[in-house]
């Protein structure tokens, strides 16, 4: 009862405008100030720093940076060639491109709401010259993060794997199938909307192997990148957060040695950039530690896996109960926030179920990614819509065909947990 109300009052604090890193802290700290917990207040303390001391959590940070070094050495203009060969010829041709373009930089970029940014300052204008809808198209590059977020290395994931005590690399390694069904999916709804609406290819044919070649070795580089991770994560060559330290060397030398166009001043924005990320992100973490004692200590997840298991004989039901809370609160609250506040709460529950913790986080954060494109306060949303003057009325009536599209993905891999875990068990065993 006690951990319900501290819940109720850290979203109190964050509906009256409260930062949310405070919020969490300062509703965690109460309850060791309460008479009855006979709890010192300097376990408050230790909790908040303890949340500090791990080794796997040094991968927030460094893929932070990554993606601020990425999108200033030259890859994106390069993977927008790649995207626009691949996909120009189909129809809607700029709508595929801007699919096909997320998909690619999901091995780099790791943040829906940051390509949905870049892909609105880079395609929102051009797509709106040909004829696209300002709503269907905020609602496309919006949507279009989500696949971002799938495909690894995923900040999301990386979170919820720390969070949960559950292997990093195994959900980096299955997070690309749902990636990939995801952009299939979403190309074909895409594709449907723009054969009612006649939008036109950007290219009069599909591409020679000869220019799908040239394409390639134009931004080699950058697709080995997500390949180099994979690999070195499945043969031990380097662990999720060795893996964030290489991805920044790695970002350095394609930027600054191959491809030339990352300079000193770039370097310098993307480190400023990333502390300002970094700093709220950490905050967040570490005053959230003192939230996952007090839940633990409470014995909230334990309760609620005895309650569960007792309503829910199938596993299947209790994913989609679960699911359709995940969707409404992604809604109202903000990914990060979720993922910090549930995962504790939630993965000894589905792990008391039999379900595959691997297979619920793909699940968990494909949802709670979705609900930061979604009315009413989705972050995504706000930020394109913001960047092209789009009026959330129109946005909310666009997204309706590609939200089917993205919760029949998310269907399928509940009712079929090997399209998330067969990559996994494939490449490290089960």
């Amino acid at each position: 009862m006690i951990s319900f109300l501290l819940l109720c009052l850290a979203l109190g604090f964050m509906v009256i405008g409260m930062p949310v890193a405070f919020a969490i802290g300062v509703s965690s700290v109460l309850y060791f100030l309460l008479p009855s917990t006979f709890m010192p207040d300097i376990t408050a303390v230790q909790r908040i720093v303890a949340a500090s001391q791990s080794f796997p959590l040094l991968a927030v940070p460094l893929f932070i940076l990554v993606g601020h070094l990425m999108n200033g050495s030259g890859i994106t203009p390069r993977m927008m060639t790649l995207a626009s060969t691949l996909a120009g010829w189909m129809r809607g041709g700029l709508a595929q491109v801007s699919l096909l373009l997320s998909a690619l930089m999901g091995g780099i970029s790791g943040s829906a709401v940051a390509d949905a940014a870049m892909q609105s300052r880079i395609l929102g204008g051009p797509m709106i010259k040909e004829g696209y809808s300002k709503g269907f198209t905020a609602a496309l590059l919006s949507v279009g993060g989500l696949i971002t977020a799938t495909i690894p290395p995923s900040l999301g994931l990386i979170l919820y794997g720390f969070l949960g005590e559950v292997s990093i690399g195994r959900l980096f390694i299955a997070g690309i199938m749902p990636g990939v069904f995801l952009t299939i999916a979403l190309m074909i709804a895409t594709a449907w909307i723009s054969k009612k609406r006649d939008y036109k290819p950007v290219n009069d044919r599909a591409p020679t192997w000869r220019e799908v070649g040239a394409a390639v070795k134009t931004a080699f580089w950058a697709i080995l990148f997500p390949v180099w991770l994979i690999v070195g994560i499945r043969f031990g060559i380097f662990t999720p957060s060795e893996a964030g330290a290489f991805a920044v060397a790695y970002a350095l030398i394609v930027g600054v040695l191959i491809y030339r166009e990352l300079n000193f001043a770039a370097i310098v924005d993307a480190l400023l950039l990333s502390v300002r990320d970094i700093g709220m992100i950490m905050l967040i973490i570490l005053l959230s530690g003192a939230f996952g004692y007090v839940i633990t200590f409470e014995r909230v997840p334990q309760t609620l896996a005895e309650i569960t298991t007792g309503l829910f004989t199938s596993k299947i039901a209790l994913l989609f109960a679960i699911s359709a809370f995940l969707l409404i609160f992604g809604m109202l609250v903000e990914a990060t926030v979720i993922v910090m506040l549930l995962t504790p709460i939630l993965v000894p529950v589905i792990t008391a179920a039999g379900v595959d913790p691997v297979h619920f986080g793909l699940i968990m954060m494909t949802l709670v990614t979705f609900g930061g494109m979604t009315p009413p306060v989705g972050v995504s949303m706000f930020t394109v819509c913001g960047i092209l003057n789009c009026s959330y009325k129109d946005y909310t009536r666009e997204l309706i065909p590609l939200a089917i599209a993205v919760l029949s993905v998310v269907c399928i891999i509940i009712v079929f947990p090997q399209v998330v875990l067969f990559l996994p068990n494939l490449m490290m065993g089960n």
